[in-house]
């Protein structure tokens, strides 16, 4: 099956470090998808980047006294680290502040214009006559006209999911100076939701089947109770994308707008990168393409209202005006699984509080396998879930180290003692070898239809069932007992295991990477289940640019079980993973409450 798929990562804002919570909402299911769809053999492109523009960036560049591109540069950069410490395989990583996603996101815009879904109008705005500027959506807060959430901002609330059009706040106030904000008249461009509603939800309608409850609730739901209205597309601010008017200069294109083609010019830019600059359309106009759209809660109904408008809006029209193709229109989305939050220690993660866990300071620490491990096993799919570090130090020690790492460990010991370091001859099978084999191949039928799905966690879980059953199988069976006096027994024993180890490592591979490349030498194979990354500088109109990048592996593919063959050398092995101390978690409570450790 080379089905393409696309698999989109949502797209950091650079004027922040990434968070646990982050992660766990987007880029680690992102990552595992695309490492399992590759070990389908499927043709993945795995995509997102640093939202460099709109106000929020431009507004701390100013408090730091720094030019905005010297403050997206400096958070993507740790991006750019963090995906390679963690394993996250972008095949590409890039950013908006690029002259390709600049093209790609006027050509759009003039898409829509094109088709007649964008208009002119004068608008009230917030205008803060302390800082002698109008603010962008969500710098202004106040209670939300819909529910009465007091927290609303101006863009959405996130007591009950609406999107909102500010001036409607109650209350407002300025999140920059804390003062009151007064409204003053600008001209902006429009997209008319309005005339795109049925679009957008015939579209949601014919993924009922696909997308979670907690998407439909916040799209299709809402759009049958809160009808869509235009909404402005331009911001008066200069970081960002040019409004491509004549005459518009000081404005450029909303950052909601702007950045979510991200995963359009993304694609762009790597079909180019890879010297196959027509292929991105493999994943954006081919009929049988899928694309997967992994984000937090709070962006479902820019992903699955809007994004789906935008790409309804422009239709055939953007081909045409990108490469003169016609009558190609861009793919919509065919899932948005967006996770909810993942809270800390009971509280809600906030970084501007100091309440958060930071992904490069959290792998300073520990190994990326260990955080992989416990952010999968907790991921919030279907309700908030909760960071807790007795948790932390817990389940990695009791399910990497005391049930898969000791299944490992017990098996390529054995192999190593009983026939010096090479895969023995197995005899007859009996009955119990007969039903753990069959037990590993129906595995991956099952975690498959999971990941599939995108339930990750039950995939996971899956998984890990099978490591425990195969540790039931050697109490069971006692090969170190029979070494000496049943040689034939123990071979077959051995041989039994070692082929139940690598299923399993393969299962785990897409969540557990590092150790599965390690585990995948120790058993003798030739070539790598997966690809390595690299960073890469391009040079084009804005500059340069950073960009990282997957490089494919030889044995992607191999989603099925793969012989460990009698005779097979084995190599020298150490432990997969370390225990965790007691101790680690109350330090890190003492280390997130300022104390130190």
């Amino acid at each position: 099956m080379n089905t393409p798929i696309l698999i989109a990562a949502a797209w950091p804002y650079a004027n922040s470090e990434i968070h646990v919570g982050n992660l766990a909402g987007a880029y680690l299911p992102a990552d595992i998808l695309a490492r399992y769809h590759r070990l389908r053999g499927r043709r993945v492109l795995f995509v997102s980047g640093s939202d460099a523009h709109g106000t929020p960036v431009a507004v701390r560049a100013e408090a730091e006294g720094v030019s905005p591109e010297t403050l997206y540069q400096r958070y993507h950069h740790g991006f750019l680290d963090l995906a390679g410490q963690l394993g996250l395989s972008y095949d590409l990583f890039t950013t908006t502040h690029t002259e390709n996603h600049g093209r790609v996101a006027q050509c759009l815009f003039l898409a829509l214009q094109q088709n007649g879904f964008l208009q002119r109008g004068r608008q009230e705005q917030w205008f803060s006559p302390s800082l002698g500027r109008f603010l962008p959506d969500r710098y202004v807060e106040g209670e939300c006209p819909l529910c009465g959430y007091a927290g609303a901002r101006g863009d959405q609330c996130d007591g009950c999911g609406q999107i909102l059009d500010a001036t409607t706040l109650r209350q407002p106030r300025c999140t920059l100076d804390g003062q009151t904000p007064v409204l003053r008249e600008t001209e902006h461009v429009f997209l008319d939701l309005a005339r795109l509603q049925p679009a957008v939800e015939a579209f949601l309608e014919s993924r009922h089947h696909r997308l979670r409850p907690n998407v439909l609730r916040q799209s299709l739901g809402q759009l049958r109770s809160q009808p869509l209205r235009p909404r402005a597309i331009t911001r008066d601010l200069e970081w960002g994308v040019a409004v491509p008017i004549e005459g518009w200069h000081g404005k450029c294109l909303y950052v909601w707008f702007e950045a979510v083609i991200g995963y359009l010019s993304a694609t762009i830019e790597w079909a180019a990168l890879n010297g196959t600059p027509n292929s991105w359309a493999d994943w954006w106009c081919e009929p049988t393409a899928e694309s997967l759209y992994l984000i937090g809660k709070d962006n479902i109904p820019f992903h699955a209202v809007v994004w789906p408008a935008q790409i309804a809006g422009a239709a055939a029209a953007f081909r045409e005006r990108f490469d003169g193709t016609p009558d190609r229109p861009l793919n919509l989305p065919t899932d948005v699984p967006a996770n909810e939050f993942l809270n800390l220690e009971g509280r809600k993660l906030s970084g501007s509080r100091n309440w958060a866990i930071w992904g490069l300071d959290l792998l300073s620490r520990y190994s990326p396998d260990t955080v992989r491990y416990y952010l999968a096993a907790t991921l919030p799919e279907s309700r908030d879930a909760d960071w807790d570090w007795d948790g932390f130090v817990r389940r990695p020690n009791n399910d990497l180290v005391g049930t898969w790492g000791n299944a490992v460990h017990r098996v390529l010991s054995l192999a190593w003692r009983h026939s010096a370091g090479k895969t023995p001859a197995p005899g007859p099978l009996g009955g119990a070898e007969k039903e753990l084999l069959a037990r590993t191949q129906a595995a991956f039928g099952t975690v498959a239809a999971h990941l599939d799905a995108v339930h990750l966690r039950a995939a996971l879980a899956e998984a890990l069932r099978l490591a425990s059953a195969l540790n039931r199988y050697l109490e069971a069976q006692t090969p170190w007992a029979r070494t000496a006096c049943d040689h034939g027994t123990a071979a077959t024993t051995i041989w039994t295991a070692l082929q139940a180890v690598d299923t399993v490592n393969t299962l785990l591979a897409p969540f557990l990477p590092h150790a599965a490349e390690r585990l995948n030498q120790y058993l003798g194979h030739d070539g790598p289940l997966f690809g390595d990354s690299e960073t890469l500088a391009v040079a084009d109109a804005l500059g340069r640019h950073t960009v990282r990048r997957y490089l494919p592996g030889k044995a992607c593919g191999c989603w099925e079980p793969r012989p460990v063959p009698a005779g097979r050398p084995l190599r020298p092995f150490e432990p997969l993973f370390a225990k965790l101390p007691p101790e680690a978690a109350e330090a890190e409570r003492r280390r997130l409450a300022g104390g130190g450790v």
